[in-house]
Order: structure tokens, then sequence, then C-alpha cells
């Protein structure tokens, strides 16, 4: 699939086939997030893949919904963020480096015949407890990954282009 064709059709999936998603697939999605771009190419992110049905079930402390832990993967993505680019006026970049990478992780995916849910309103804290994170690591998403179990129409409720460009300037 072209990443033009994955943008515009790629969806938010909440419902997820018991399949089995093969290794290999599994890895290109994965090799594609590990390639994505990071501020000064410091790369602060990890994945962790939790694959165990006991530890996907955990994993509802965090965030309770029942199709969150029915797909037959989980993956957070964290950071550590001391090893994130810091500009010079303190703004630090890490949320951004993790972004991207989720951001890579779901296109490619997608790209994979393998749906996602870009999650971010979960408890941290338990998720980190969950998943055995060191204390100086932070997660910036997590999403269930499997073959999608719905079908759904192209994303109709984005603002149209002449609303959001401007060039040269305001």
């Amino acid at each position: 699939m072209e990443v033009l064709e994955a943008i515009k059709t790629r969806r938010s999936i909440r419902k997820y086939q018991r399949r089995r998603i093969g290794k290999r697939k599994l890895m290109r999605v994965l090799e594609a997030a590990r390639l994505s771009p990071s501020a000064g190419n410091r790369q602060p992110w990890f994945f962790v893949v939790v694959t165990n049905r006991r530890i996907r079930e955990r994993l509802r402390a965090a965030y309770g919904r029942e199709w969150f832990v029915s797909a037959p993967v989980i993956v957070a993505v964290g950071v550590f963020p001391s090893k994130a680019w810091v500009r010079k006026d303190g703004e630090k970049f890490w949320q951004a480096d993790g972004s991207i990478a989720m951001q890579t992780l779901v296109l490619a995916a997608w790209s994979e015949g393998l749906g996602t849910c870009w999650i971010g309103a979960f408890d941290e804290r338990k998720a980190k407890r969950i998943l055995r994170l060191p204390r100086n690591s932070r997660i910036v998403a997590m999403t269930p990954l499997g073959y999608p179990a719905e079908k759904k129409g192209p994303v109709k409720d984005r603002k149209p282009l002449k609303e959001l460009v401007h060039f040269e300037h305001w």
C-alpha cells in the first residue's frame, strides 16, 4: 500500500479478530517504527510488545476497555526523556519523538492489513508497573494491534485544507 493511501484510508479500529499476527509481519511494523525520524536523531524510544493474554488482561487496569485487551497484541511506545533532544529554549522533544514513532507504527500496521487505535487516556503509572518499565521512562501511547473485525468508511470529519494552510505568512 502506498503511504498516501494508508494515510487516507487508516481508521481507528475497536474490534479485532482473534487471528494471530505472524512474526514477520509484526517485525515489519516494528522495523518501520524503528526507522522513524527523531529530533537530533536521538531515537529515545522503545517498544514493549505484549502478546501474553494474562499481561494484556492486566493492562485493563491502566485502560479499562474490553476491545483494548481483545486484540492479539498491545504495543506500548515508550521513551527515555533524558535521551531526547532539548531545544535551546528548554522545549523537550521526547513526546514528539514518541508520537512520530507511534504514527509510523500505526501507518505501517495499516499497510500490513492490521488495525490499531492510538490510546493516550491511560493510567501511565499502572501501565509502567504492569510492563515493568524503568522509572526514568515514560509511555507516550499504547495501541492494540490486530486484524480488524470491523469495516469503516473513509474519514470525513477533517477540516478542509484551506482552513489549515497559510502560505508565506498567517
